[in-house]
């Protein structure tokens, strides 16, 4: 099985993608391990401030050393610099707020998953005949699940993540499943800042791990 099918498989098994960013390096390393202890086995770091760098290199470096089978990708990239870097250091899969033809292009080659954000049939159009398999659809609380609902029916081959305004209530998760997502990108509504800044782990253990139930029961029903 190649790469980028590995990756889209374990996102879509867990059916949530955790995001989160972090100046401090040491938060930054706890939330993931909390996470990884949740029973989550890919996360989204989001490239939204200088130190992204240098906590990612430090992340992917506890990753391999107490981690295993841990996925760990980079959010918010928006040009094909960024993307060189971070693939440099050895992020494991590629989420951007928007389709960069350029980025597309070199993960590709690399058989890296690439998954740009999307909010219109253009931009899906777009980034399907560029050979991307997975759509961020962003924002998610400004396009809702009727939207996905509306235009899932022409885009049969693609798999579908919200990100942006899910909430972590089973009316909000059951809501995108029933339009039509493979899994919902969650960032500040399972990880906030203020969890983060009182460094309240074992919440962020709770709820992760009751999202995960919640996804479980929607998926039997």
């Amino acid at each position: 099985m190649n790469a980028i099918q590995n990756t889209i498989d374990v996102i879509v098994r867990q059916g949530i993608l955790p995001l989160y960013f972090n100046t401090d390096e040491n938060k930054s390393i706890e939330v993931l391990r909390v996470l990884y202890k949740s029973g989550i086995k890919a996360v989204e770091y989001t490239n939204r401030g200088p130190e992204a760098v240098s906590n990612f290199r430090k992340m992917v470096e506890i990753r391999n050393a107490e981690m295993p089978g841990m996925l760990l990708g980079i959010g918010t990239i928006k040009n094909i610099e960024q993307a060189e870097e971070f693939y440099k250091i050895g992020a494991d899969f590629f989420i951007s707020p928007g389709f960069v033809a350029e980025v597309s292009d070199f993960l590709r080659s690399k058989e890296v998953l690439y998954a740009p954000g999307c909010m219109t049939p253009t931009e899906i159009i777009t980034a399907e005949n560029a050979g991307i398999k997975f759509i961020k659809l962003f924002p998610g609380n400004i396009l809702g699940p009727d939207f996905l609902s509306g235009i899932k029916d022409i885009f049969p081959n693609l798999i579908f993540m919200p990100t942006g305004g899910v909430e972590t209530t089973l009316q909000s998760i059951q809501s995108w499943f029933t339009a039509g997502v493979s899994a919902v990108g969650m960032g500040s509504r399972l990880i906030s800042k203020k969890v983060m800044e009182h460094e309240a782990y074992d919440t962020i253990e709770k709820e992760t791990v009751r999202v995960l139930s919640l996804i479980e029961t929607i998926r039997k029903k």
